[in-house]
């Protein structure tokens, strides 16, 4: 049965489970939002559903047109309150989910009907297989990244679990927000390696060719997840 989830749309990023998604919250309706979880009693039901914008930053009338059709539930992990009521607030990527329905007139904030999806099912090995191509591929990217600000790739250990190693990619490459979402809606994470080997030999090619990246270089980092 489908439930309820309050969403947050975002112009600039797509959730990924167990990855980390701090925010600064500054929009009255989405102070809202924060305020209502917070009162929540039971901790583990403070979340909202993650969301990417089609196209821009913002979210009129027509909202179920206007968002992509899978997000991310958020899990509400720190709070921090400025005087004048915004707020800065660490989340955590959980569960995934298809977005059926939109309520926008109950609350300041859009309300969705969601139905979740499943984790990645076992794939009989083929994910493993993938780790190795894909990690390597990651690293080899990341330090040509490094290499345009004329510093050596800091040290950090891979994930081997397939699922954590494809999320960890699909969300510290530097990648448009439609690459991000079509690897969010991956169903398998065999086929979200598969997707991102195709995608790291593009990107390392421009970084080499190009000597640049779409965003300044310090953006790019492995993130860390708090799970």
């Amino acid at each position: 049965m489908p439930d309820e989830l309050p969403l947050f749309p975002l112009g600039h990023a797509v959730l990924f489970p167990r990855v980390v998604l701090p925010l600064h919250v500054f929009e009255e309706r989405y102070r809202e939002l924060v305020r209502t979880l917070v009162a929540q009693d039971d901790p583990g039901s403070r979340r909202f559903g993650v969301v990417a914008i089609r196209q821009g930053w913002e979210v009129g009338a027509d909202a179920v047109q206007a968002l992509h059709a899978v997000g991310c539930a958020a899990e509400l992990r720190r709070v921090s309150r400025y005087p004048d009521g915004r707020f800065d607030i660490v989340t955590v990527g959980s569960d995934r989910f298809r977005l059926l329905d939109i309520d926008h007139a109950s609350k300041p904030y859009l309300v969705g009907r969601v139905e979740w999806l499943p984790g990645d099912p076992a794939d009989g090995g083929e994910a493993a297989l993938l780790v190795g191509g894909v990690g390597a591929l990651f690293e080899e990217y990341a330090a040509a990244a490094a290499g345009l600000r004329g510093s050596a790739l800091e040290p950090h250990e891979l994930p081997e679990d397939p699922s954590v190693l494809s999320y960890l990619v699909a969300s510290s490459a530097v990648l448009t927000l439609q690459d991000r979402q079509v690897l969010l809606e991956a169903g398998t994470a065999a086929a979200r390696l598969r997707a991102e080997l195709r995608l790291l030999k593009r990107e390392t090619t421009m970084v080499r060719r190009l000597r640049a990246l779409p965003v300044p270089v310090a953006e790019l980092q492995v993130t860390q997840s708090l799970s």
